[in-house]
């Protein structure tokens, strides 16, 4: 008797992995080929965020001679000053605090005409200040609606206690009342029973 094992067929394992491939391929960071100025937006919705990120050419070692001045990166703000620049590097890390909201312009400039391809991660974040934190005369108001609602709470329930209760009372007293009913109506000393 053959034993048969099953397994994964070769065409199987290829699509699956060109989906892996494919998959962490999206997970990278933007990539942008820069010929001369290539301009790459994004939007910061408050002041005093801290922006950062990091940039590297790929594979620039292949075509870039030694004597390759590099790529220069020039951060705009909304208002159209300038917030970061480097100049000639092939990869560096960033970091600036956005002075006001709104859309930054993140620029790469080429000196040369020979095409480059950058990886570029942004990412922004917000850092609670105090003012963003509430404070205790922020909160007096729901303190008082939430007393509110306790009080309303808590007479609610004494009703529905009671309620329940005189139910119960009321239902105890109908019983008893048909028992005794019913115990007159089968009684001998009511005249119902003459022969």
């Amino acid at each position: 008797m053959e034993s048969r094992q099953r397994g994964w067929s070769p065409k199987a394992l290829i699509l699956i992995g060109l989906l892996l491939v494919s998959f962490v391929g999206r997970i990278a960071s933007l990539s942008v080929t820069v010929n001369d100025i290539e301009c790459v937006y994004e939007y910061v919705i408050y002041e005093g965020d801290t922006v950062s990120g990091n940039f590297v050419v790929v594979d620039h070692d292949i075509f870039w001679a030694t004597d390759h001045p590099g790529l220069d990166l020039i951060v705009t703000s909304p208002g159209g000053n300038t917030v970061h620049t480097s100049k000639g590097t092939s990869g560096e890390k960033f970091e600036f605090k956005a002075p006001r909201s709104g859309m930054y312009k993140f620029c790469f400039h080429n000196p040369y005409s020979t095409p480059e391809t950058v990886s570029f991660n942004i990412h922004v974040g917000h850092i609670p200040t105090e003012h963003d934190i509430a404070k205790d005369e922020h909160l007096d108001p729901i303190n008082a609606r939430d007393a509110r609602h306790r009080h309303t709470n808590e007479s609610t329930r004494k009703r529905v206690v009671f309620y329940t209760v005189g139910e119960y009372i009321m239902l105890a007293a109908a019983s008893a009342l048909q028992v005794v009913y019913i115990r007159r109506l089968f009684s001998k000393s009511i005249g119902y029973n003459r022969v």
